[in-house]
């Protein structure tokens, strides 16, 4: 008997090793101690990291003591793994760089800066190719860069705010309040048919603002006071007008961009119900066979540009699939290995 599907890896950004409790940051003590032996990640304005070319699934991170004899202002704890703290500070690179082909935040090949045997790379684009230790690093780094952009001023009284915790809460100057990082969770959901168990068909829309023919699941953000299967349901009938029924949740993965994480679902929806694009929000949306979507696997533009797309809807669009470092790649990836 067929079994519904469950995702078949975990997400790309999902992934980390390093040890990141509480007690460790809130410990000046012991973080001050260890600064001379720790490593340090460096993150652009852009948000890029350096990695090095000849061992690109790692991170290229730095001497601590190299900034100084005791943790630098700009830098937060990012955890310990296997005897040494991580750390990230704000860092650009040196002289003057060179722009080279990578994989890029959609999926494509695109020019990044190259110095002195480095990629200096973003997490949308480059993230699954890192190893695991390097994915939880950046994705953390990134994370709480972007929220540190924005907690400047204090949500009560307007004071200006310092950070406080190696980085992992802002005080405010003025009132004394403080605060942590936010995190905005998103629903993302999968929607096949009815036929058997996982559906022979996939709901997928694209937004007018993504490159030509990239198409992904629908998402959304949780409203205050919904449920998460109640957004599931909001979200899709907003979006394309569809009623979807039995929510499953699938799993989940943290997207710094800025702040969010990802809850993934599917649910099911009856593929003859009219589909309604949202004005202004999706573009397009269309029910896309299973074997179109392996079809797009196989023949993936993904670090591939002189691949060939794959027709869907009889041949009226091409089918780009997510990045992978999408959790919407890993969704669809586990539901095109499924049987109906």
């Amino acid at each position: 008997m067929t079994a519904p599907f469950h995702l078949g890896e975990l997400p790309t950004l999902s992934r980390s090793t390093v040890d990141r409790q509480e007690t460790l940051r809130t410990d000046p003590e012991r973080l001050e101690s260890r600064w001379s032996d720790a490593r340090v990640v460096l993150l652009s304005r852009e948000g890029r990291t350096p990695v090095r070319e000849d061992t690109a699934s790692a991170l290229a991170t730095r001497k601590a003591v190299d900034f100084g004899p005791e943790p630098v202002a700009d830098a937060a704890f990012l955890g310990e793994w296997e005897g040494t703290d991580y750390w990230s500070v704000p860092g650009e690179p040196q002289g003057d760089p060179v722009t080279v082909r990578s994989p890029g935040s959609w999926g494509f090949v695109e020019e990044v800066p190259s110095h002195d045997g480095e990629l200096w790379v973003d997490l949308r684009g480059y993230g699954d190719l890192l190893d695991d230790t390097s994915a939880g690093l950046f994705t953390t780094a990134q994370a709480l860069r972007n929220w540190r952009r924005r907690a400047k001023f204090c949500a009560k009284c307007g004071g200006e705010t310092g950070f406080v915790q190696f980085g992992w809460a802002s005080k405010c100057s003025n009132c004394g309040r403080e605060e942590y990082p936010r995190t905005d969770p998103a629903v993302i959901c999968l929607v096949h048919d009815d036929v058997g168990v996982n559906g022979e068909h996939v709901l997928l829309a694209r937004q007018p603002i993504w490159p030509k023919d990239r198409y992904s699941v629908l998402a959304g953000f949780v409203e205050a006071g919904e449920s998460l299967e109640g957004c599931v349901e909001r979200e899709i009938r907003e979006e394309v007008g569809v009623e979807v029924r039995e929510p499953r949740y699938l799993g989940s993965q943290p997207w710094p961009f800025p702040r969010s994480i990802m809850l993934g679902f599917t649910a099911r929806a009856d593929i003859a119900a009219p589909l309604k694009p949202a004005d202004g929000e999706i573009e397009q949306a269309l029910w896309v066979s299973r074997a179109e979507v392996r079809a797009a696997f196989e023949n993936s533009l993904l670090r591939d540009e002189n691949a060939k797309p794959t027709p869907i809807g009889g041949g009226a669009a091409n089918l780009v699939l997510p990045g992978n470092s999408s959790i919407a790649r890993v969704m669809l990836k586990a539901w095109a290995d499924a049987e109906s």
